[in-house]
Protein backbone atom coordinates (compact mmCIF):
# COMPACT_ATOMS: atom_id res chain seq x y z
CA UNK A 1 0.00 0.00 0.00
CA UNK A 2 1.46 3.37 -1.15
CA UNK A 3 1.93 6.07 1.70
CA UNK A 4 -0.35 9.19 1.09
CA UNK A 5 1.48 12.66 0.08
CA UNK A 6 -0.60 14.75 2.48
CA UNK A 7 -1.04 14.83 6.16
CA UNK A 8 -4.85 15.02 7.64
CA UNK A 9 -4.47 18.34 8.85
CA UNK A 10 -2.93 19.72 5.64
CA UNK A 11 -5.81 17.98 4.33
CA UNK A 12 -8.83 19.35 6.15
CA UNK A 13 -6.90 22.98 6.32
CA UNK A 14 -7.06 22.82 2.17
CA UNK A 15 -10.71 21.29 2.28
CA UNK A 16 -11.38 24.27 4.70
CA UNK A 17 -9.95 26.91 1.94
CA UNK A 18 -11.16 25.68 -1.07
CA UNK A 19 -15.21 25.42 0.83
CA UNK A 20 -14.65 29.34 1.68
CA UNK A 21 -17.76 31.09 0.25
CA UNK A 22 -17.49 32.93 -2.58
CA UNK A 23 -14.35 31.08 -4.21
CA UNK A 24 -14.66 30.76 -7.87
CA UNK A 25 -13.60 27.69 -10.08
CA UNK A 26 -10.10 29.44 -11.24
CA UNK A 27 -9.41 30.35 -7.94
CA UNK A 28 -10.29 27.44 -6.16
CA UNK A 29 -7.79 25.99 -8.80
CA UNK A 30 -4.61 28.39 -8.17
CA UNK A 31 -5.23 27.74 -4.28
CA UNK A 32 -4.99 24.04 -5.43
CA UNK A 33 -1.61 24.83 -7.23
CA UNK A 34 -0.41 26.63 -4.13
CA UNK A 35 -0.91 24.16 -1.97
CA UNK A 36 0.59 21.76 -3.82
CA UNK A 37 3.89 23.81 -4.82
CA UNK A 38 4.33 24.63 -0.94
CA UNK A 39 5.25 21.16 -0.10
CA UNK A 40 7.35 20.20 -3.58
CA UNK A 41 4.92 19.67 -5.74
CA UNK A 42 3.35 20.78 -9.26
CA UNK A 43 0.33 20.75 -10.88
CA UNK A 44 -1.06 22.50 -14.10
CA UNK A 45 -3.81 25.29 -14.14
CA UNK A 46 -5.96 23.26 -16.16
CA UNK A 47 -5.45 20.01 -14.20
CA UNK A 48 -5.64 21.64 -10.81
CA UNK A 49 -9.22 22.63 -12.59
CA UNK A 50 -10.05 19.21 -13.80
CA UNK A 51 -9.30 18.12 -9.95
CA UNK A 52 -11.66 20.57 -8.48
CA UNK A 53 -14.22 19.83 -10.76
CA UNK A 54 -14.12 15.93 -10.16
CA UNK A 55 -14.35 16.73 -7.05
CA UNK A 56 -17.53 18.52 -6.76
CA UNK A 57 -19.07 20.74 -4.52
CA UNK A 58 -19.24 18.90 -1.23
CA UNK A 59 -15.05 18.14 -1.36
CA UNK A 60 -15.36 14.43 0.30
CA UNK A 61 -11.71 14.68 2.38
CA UNK A 62 -11.12 10.94 1.29
CA UNK A 63 -11.74 11.73 -2.47
CA UNK A 64 -9.48 15.00 -1.74
CA UNK A 65 -6.68 12.91 -1.05
CA UNK A 66 -6.77 10.52 -3.64
CA UNK A 67 -6.77 12.83 -6.26
CA UNK A 68 -4.21 15.18 -4.72
CA UNK A 69 -2.24 11.76 -4.34
CA UNK A 70 -3.11 11.25 -8.24
CA UNK A 71 -1.87 13.95 -9.79
CA UNK A 72 0.42 15.80 -7.41
CA UNK A 73 3.51 15.66 -9.55
CA UNK A 74 7.62 15.64 -8.23
CA UNK A 75 8.58 19.72 -8.62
Amino acid sequence: MMAEKFTLPELTALRSELLQSGLCSTDAAEVLQLFLAGRGYGISTEAAANVMSQLGAGLPLEAVQKELDRVALVN
